[in-house]
């Protein structure tokens, strides 16, 4: 369908106001259009670094707390300082070559658990732009080295680090957190099996020992335009 322009000035397509219509009206909806971007775009610049900034400050505190809380239990763990992630070693948790919890294992998850959880919740700042709390299993490039194709050795991997997350995950539960944060946990823990995509490399070369381990860590919420518009 063509849209037409309708003259007011008869035959011979004079000047009158009514050629101007279209035009006025395109002219207004750009300009309408130019102030809703100045408004995202000033919304982008200012409240959303403002709440990126005010979101990674919750966890660098809960960063700093957790690894002051760990070093006074003597729990051996490696925490990232700027997000709270926390690495396990294999040895520290699992059976040789296996997802089955050791009794060292257990006893290590039984002092850390509750503090890594009871910190995290007790933060409302923190945990309100949490998405996810992810247990991620990793292991080593080594592991089932004999299978006959690399795939089939990737997904043998895959097969194992699913396991002991969820190893992980399951006795998370049995724990001695406080248990008025079992509903928001249930909602929010994700279990992951990484295989040995993700090893652990010192200097260049993989390092078997660290790679094989169990990550804790939290994955935040995207605060995008069409939540702050309530979409």
């Amino acid at each position: 369908m063509a849209i037409g322009r309708r003259s007011s000035g008869g035959h011979g397509g004079g000047g009158g106001e009514g050629d101007n219509v279209f035009w006025t009206t395109m002219s207004d909806l750009m300009l309408g259009l130019a102030i809703i971007f100045m408004t995202l775009f000033t919304l982008a610049m200012t409240g959303f670094s403002q709440s990126s900034v005010q979101q990674k400050q919750e966890q660098i505190k809960a960063a700093e707390e957790l690894i002051e809380k760990l070093d006074k239990e003597n729990i051996e763990a490696q925490v990232d300082k700027m997000t709270g992630e926390i690495k396990i070693s294999d040895l520290e948790l699992f059976e040789l070559n296996s997802w089955n919890l050791s009794p060292k294992g257990k006893q290590y998850l039984d002092k850390l658990i509750p503090i890594y959880v009871n910190t995290i919740f007790t933060k409302q700042e923190l945990i309100d732009g949490i998405e996810n709390i992810v247990i991620q299993g990793h292991t080593d490039s080594q592991s089932y080295i004999g299978l006959s194709s690399i795939d089939d050795q990737y997904t043998k991997n895959m097969e194992l680090s699913l396991k002991r997350a969820n190893s992980v995950a399951e006795y998370m539960f049995k724990t001695n957190y406080d248990k008025a944060h079992s509903e928001k946990l249930r909602k929010m823990l994700v279990v992951e099996g990484k295989s040995f995509s993700d090893p652990i490399l010192v200097n260049g070369v993989e390092d078997y020992a660290k790679s094989r381990r169990v990550e804790l860590k939290v994955k935040v919420k995207r605060w995008d335009i069409a939540s702050a518009f309530g979409f």
